[in-house]
């Protein structure tokens, strides 16, 4: 009897250990709308930090893009999201925060590795709460067909009479389109036309903050002259450029059908796996005789903390990994074209991401005109721009009409722009 009373001690004992054990143990669970990512998360990331915080398991549970604000919200109304949530930039996030579903980040170690520009897609208006981790930013440029202007004898362009002598000769050469980009989707004619090669008329975030204020409008000075930039680029799209789709033009480029594309960085790793001939790239060329030269940095990713997690320690342990320069290299390298928005220097394995994130170094970074306050009314400001950009590429509008329609329609609606 004795031995059966000490075999069951020591059972209970056994399992008593054996649970606390379990519950040392921790899983945070992250919530996403980027489910091409996964791999990277599962191979890369993750490993990373639980090699640092064993008692830590991480799962990344990604939704589909398009159905993930309104899985999120359904979630947090529940009670069944996930500890940690990943941060779509400006005013989706934003709502979050008002609401009470992401929680303060303004105490937590490593945000100080975050400039003005990196966290002003997850701040409030006043500057006051920072509640999500600047992750990732996106990098505008062009894109080059290397064989292309080796057979050709061109150059990288720097400047605005460079930029359109190169496109002259491959125009005038006849085998290529010159700029492989189409308007049927509309967004790529702000995002990759406006908004990339715009800030070095409007001064980057001089111009930007300057909208904000009320001191800058669409219909004068350099947003005018960056409207009237992007209509010289219709006699440089290809034929039928009308109805030619993004992944038109992306297949185009890959074909070896054009010279020139204008990029955003995420559309590195595309033509790494689809392009068969050398890749170069080159930021957007300044006005002749400007020395100052500005890039669309453009916050695009970021992760905060769900107010109501049960792991609110363990969540910011993860949090504030993601702020080291660690973080930042393992992010960098495992998805290309993204790069992180810390201010630790990083150097990343493929030579094009460097050389997108190197233009760091020589301009200054600012992001799109419309993302921050501006697309919260009617006519939404970002809707406007992608629309008329299409238009003006469409030879529908002039470039002094597309400006007024888009300054128009903000002073409709946002308080700084009236009466002017």
């Amino acid at each position: 009897m004795k031995k059966v009373l000490l075999f069951a001690v020591v059972m209970l004992l056994a399992l008593s250990v054996s649970g606390v054990g379990a519950q040392d143990q921790v899983t945070l669970v992250i919530e996403s709308w980027r489910n091409d990512d996964l791999t990277a998360w599962e191979d890369v990331l993750i490993p990373a930090f639980e090699a640092a915080y064993p008692n830590i398991n991480v799962e990344f549970a990604p939704t589909a893009p398009t159905e993930y604000n309104a899985a999120l919200n359904t979630k947090l109304e529940g009670g069944t999201a996930g500890d940690l949530i990943t941060c779509r930039p400006f005013d989706t996030s934003l709502a979050l925060f008002q609401a009470g579903n992401l929680a303060s980040l303004n105490d937590l170690p490593g945000m100080e590795n975050f400039g003005d520009v990196a966290k002003s897609a997850w701040i409030t208006d006043d500057g006051s709460d920072v509640f999500c981790v600047p992750m990732a930013s996106v990098i505008h440029g062009f894109l080059y067909n290397a064989d292309i202007f080796a057979e050709l004898g061109l150059s990288e362009p720097t400047t605005e009479s460079e930029f359109y002598a190169v496109l002259d000769a491959i125009k005038a050469d006849g085998n290529y389109a010159p700029l492989v980009m189409g308007t049927n989707d509309q967004w790529e004619s702000a995002t990759m036309g406006l908004q990339n090669i715009g800030p070095n008329y409007w001064m980057g975030e001089e111009g930007r903050l300057g909208l904000i204020a009320g001191t800058a409008k669409y219909n004068e000075g350099g947003f005018l002259a960056a409207f009237e930039a992007l209509a010289k680029w219709q006699a440089y799209l290809p034929d039928g450029y009308q109805a030619q789709t993004y992944p038109d033009s992306q297949n185009m480029f890959s074909l070896g059908l054009g010279a020139i594309y204008p990029a955003g960085s995420w559309d590195i790793s595309v033509f790494r796996s689809q392009a068969d001939f050398e890749l170069g790239a080159f930021p957007p060329p300044v006005p002749d005789g400007q020395e100052t030269c500005y890039i669309s940095d453009n916050t695009d990713i970021a992760m905060g903390m769900n107010a109501a997690s049960a792991h609110s320690e363990e969540a910011r342990l993860f949090l504030e990994w993601m702020t080291t320069p660690e973080f930042a290299q393992l992010y960098s390298n495992a998805i290309p074209g993204f790069f992180s928005l810390s201010n630790a220097a990083i150097t990343l394995d493929d030579p094009l991401a460097q050389e997108f994130v190197d233009w760091r170094g020589t301009c200054e970074s600012t992001i799109r005109s419309a993302y921050q306050i501006l697309s919260r009314g009617e006519p939404n400001n970002e809707t406007e721009l992608w629309s008329y950009s299409a238009q003006l590429l469409n030879g529908a509008v002039t470039a002094q009409e597309a400006a007024d329609a888009v300054q128009t329609g903000l002073a409709s609606w946002y308080e700084p722009q009236m009466g002017g």
